[in-house]
């Protein structure tokens, strides 16, 4: 009788660049692995040596040099386990996204990525080749042949099948996989139907952690011969997953496994957002952060996330009330902080404004007033916000949602300032979700009245969003149409929907890619983000 292989799947963060840090992580993980859950293999994330995505620092000798080097070190600590790590190899002049198999102290196999993805987020043929005389990666353990795959090949039928048929009875994958809405589904879909076809288990681990507008959810998975997925490990969650691999009867046994209490769409988005937000700011210094709180919906959603990303006492809201500012709006505020436990600073624009004003009046005169009145409101809040930041330290977290951003109904160098945009990726409808969502879990953060009022500006007496766009049920359905599912605007008037307004929405789309351009990165959660998803020319003659 075959025994069973214990395999231990490193679910964890290994953040971009800090190749040393991980080198040191990736070795006390191999030896907690065998040490303390009796591993007899242990797999680790793609790329995990150099963080996902490395981008240009691939274009750095110096840099491909460290993994070389770290890769090295790591190999001569492997002993009493085998070992799956995923890392960028130099062969010469070319660069390959590879996982080396580790045993006793050596680089035993390197298997190379067949599919390079380069869509969407994904860059890869910018740096990496496919190897012409690169092939199937099987290798033995304890009597029981395993092949290797890297993320991409997965999703297509020549990698696994060959994989198959040179005798694997199990297949591991490694991946850097990004989070994004309903993915969660297609991943199930893709395991059961690899594994039920072929008879061959898959055990796929998944990184975790927030990338600048990357979030990796983990979610890691395994799936036994016959096509029974086993229930995903709790997605943003570092975690060690230890199962036994049954090589006779292809099945998982769990050993250490956390599950996902809630995998709802709204939950997952929440998570994802505040954990883009949290890692953001870990990874680049910043243990506070600042907020402009308005009293309404999208200053109120940011503050909550920010709270759940850093701690109440690491965050601080800002007030800055206006002559169009009414008292339900600070009111709101002060309920909301008080809820949370967040200092409230409060500095009064008017005087600023007015200062603005004055010295422009001599030039504006015989103008009417105007959006530029408006603007000028947004961007003395901006600069407030910016000072308090430099002048104390912490992030500035934008508060602006992916409607405003479609179509410019936001102020650059205003409303727009931050260093990151935490609903940048999510429509003015789901920013409404994902409050009411946040209100069940444990004691309410959002007033009711928040969510309640109609949603306005504040840049002119009873100003509502509403006087300058459609109803954002509406507007939200023509956007995801127009930039999620990248339909013309033919295909969405042929939908029912009126065709002026249609027009002159993709027109606004269109002229604010400008804006969207200089806007902070933010966490990506739809399938089509603004930013390095989503990039479309500023000077662009083509009509929709």
């Amino acid at each position: 009788m075959t025994p069973p292989i214990r395999i231990a799947l490193a679910q964890f963060d290994f953040p971009v660049g800090a190749v040393e840090d991980n080198a040191r992580r990736i070795v006390e993980l191999i030896a907690q692995a065998r040490d303390e859950y009796g591993a007899d293999l242990v797999l680790f994330p793609e790329l995990a040596l150099s963080g996902y995505p490395p981008e240009d620092l691939l274009l750095r000798p110096k840099f491909l040099h460290a993994c070389d080097a770290a890769m090295a070190r790591i190999a001569q600590a492997t002993s009493g386990i085998t070992a799956v790590v995923g890392w960028p190899e130099t062969a010469g002049s070319v660069v390959y996204n590879a996982a080396s198999i580790l045993r006793e102290g050596r680089i035993e196999q390197t298997y190379r990525k067949r599919k390079l993805p380069n869509y969407g987020v994904f860059d890869e043929r910018r740096y990496f080749v496919v190897d012409p005389d690169g092939g199937d990666c099987v290798f033995e353990l304890k009597g029981v042949k395993l092949g290797l795959m890297i993320c991409e090949d997965l999703w297509f039928h020549e990698p696994f099948a060959s994989t198959v048929a040179a005798g694997a009875q199990l297949v591991l994958s490694i991946n850097a996989s990004p989070f994004e809405r309903d993915k969660h589904g297609r991943r199930d879909q893709l395991l059961e139907d690899a594994t039920r076809g072929s008879g061959v288990a898959v055990a796929y681990v998944n990184g975790v952690g927030g990338q600048d507008a990357v979030v990796f959810d983990g979610a890691s998975l395994v799936a036994d011969g016959d096509g029974c997925v086993h229930p995903a490990a709790a997605a943003f969650t570092e975690q060690w997953l230890v199962v036994d691999f049954d090589p006779a009867a292809r099945r998982f046994h769990p050993v250490v496994w956390q599950g996902d209490g809630d995998e709802s769409r709204d939950a997952l988005a929440w998570r994802a957002v505040v954990t883009g937000t949290r890692d953001y700011c870990r990874k680049n210094g910043f243990g506070k952060a600042w907020v402009g709180l308005s009293g309404g919906l999208d200053s109120a959603v940011v503050l909550a996330i920010a709270v759940d990303a850093l701690g109440a006492d690491n965050v601080t809201a800002v007030r800055m009330p206006s002559r169009y500012t009414v008292s339900l709006s600070n009111d709101l505020a002060a309920e909301q902080c008080a809820e949370q436990g967040v200092r409230l600073l409060e500095v009064p624009i008017e005087k600023p404004f007015q200062g603005y004003l004055d010295a422009l009046a001599e030039l504006f005169e015989g103008h009417q007033v105007d959006t530029t009145e408006e603007n000028l409101q947004s961007r003395t809040r901006g600069a407030i916000l910016m000072a308090l930041s430099n002048k104390f330290g912490g992030l500035l977290l934008a508060t602006g949602n992916k409607s405003e951003y479609a179509v410019g109904y936001s102020t650059i160098y205003g409303d727009m300032a931050g260093g990151y945009a935490p609903i940048k990726d999510l429509y003015k409808t789901e920013v409404f979700e994902l409050a009411r969502w946040r209100n069940t879990v444990g004691d309410p953060v959002i007033p009711v009245g928040v969510i309640e009022r109609p949603p306005s500006a504040e840049l002119r007496a009873d100003q509502k969003d509403q006087d300058s766009l459609p109803p954002y049920d509406v507007l939200d359905t023509v956007l995801a149409r127009h930039i999620d599912q990248e339909q013309s605007r033919d295909e969405i008037v042929a939908a029912g929907f009126d065709a002026a307004m249609v027009d002159r929405m993709l027109h606004l789309v269109r002229i604010s890619e400008w804006k969207r351009q200089q806007a902070a990165p933010g966490p990506k959660v739809s399938r089509r983000a603004f930013g390095r998803e989503r990039r479309y020319p500023i000077s662009n003659g083509f009509r929709e």
